[in-house]
């Protein structure tokens, strides 16, 4: 049977896609507005980072043509049917860390589109051979690879937009939330916290889980603070 792409891979591949880009742009939006449920200064997305934004949305934009151009190729070696590494390795081997996932690290002050920003060879490894893998073995559909991609892009989105907004059911559901993963990113926070995108019982089952609280700063917003820290 000769390879074809149809409509269901199509909206498979692309779906998660467009969530990604269109629900960074709502909390881009709302990062404008709601200053006083920032983690960080809106002007520390650019003093802070160790990456410009154009280097970062050129990366993400990479990244998923690579996703797509992946996932469209299993869709059609399986012909879209039914049949069908941690991350914490990455932190703890110095080498994998240096060369490799330090990149998503030069993000100290997270933003919505930074979500999965990331080395070329890491994104290859863990997202698209990965994620292509896990659809695979898995045997989902297009279309439910669709919407549980979309969902994960959402949640990914939500852990680093640097919002603490009131009623986010994210932050209901999951104690891994937007300030639990903002420690991770901070300098000092790169070992603890590893937990990403939805459940914290490994960090605490394995003791890589640093806790922490949230103060109001005078000028607005919040500021995360390690426990150990604030009872010093």
């Amino acid at each position: 049977m000769a390879f074809q792409i149809t409509k269901e891979m199509l909206v498979g591949s692309l779906m998660p896609v467009v969530v990604y880009w269109v629900y960074g742009g709502l909390y881009t939006m709302l990062g404008y507005t709601c200053n006083n449920y920032r983690l960080h200064p809106k002007e520390d997305e650019d003093d802070k980072n160790f990456a410009s934004k154009q280097t970062v949305i050129r990366g993400v934009l990479f990244q998923q043509f690579r996703q797509f151009i992946a996932t469209n190729l299993l869709y059609m070696l399986t012909r879209g049917n039914d049949a069908g590494a941690s991350s914490g390795y990455l932190h703890q081997n110095k080498f994998l860390y240096k060369h490799l996932h330090s990149k998503h690290h030069r993000l100290v002050v997270s933003y919505p589109f930074g979500a999965i920003y990331s080395h070329p060879v890491e994104g290859l490894l863990f997202d698209i051979i990965g994620g292509t893998l896990a659809i695979f073995v898995s045997g989902m559909s297009p279309m439910t690879s669709a919407f549980f991609s979309s969902f994960c892009n959402m949640k990914s989105v939500d852990d680093h937009c640097g919002l603490i907004l009131p009623g986010n059911p994210f932050h209901f559901f999951f104690t891994n939330n937007t300030a639990y993963h903002d420690l991770h990113h901070q300098l000092y926070g790169g070992k603890y916290n590893f937990s990403q995108p939805f459940f914290s019982i490994w960090d605490k089952v394995l003791g890589t889980y640093m806790p922490y609280e949230l103060e109001k700063r005078e000028e607005g917003g919040f500021k995360l603070r390690p426990v150990k820290e604030c009872k010093n």
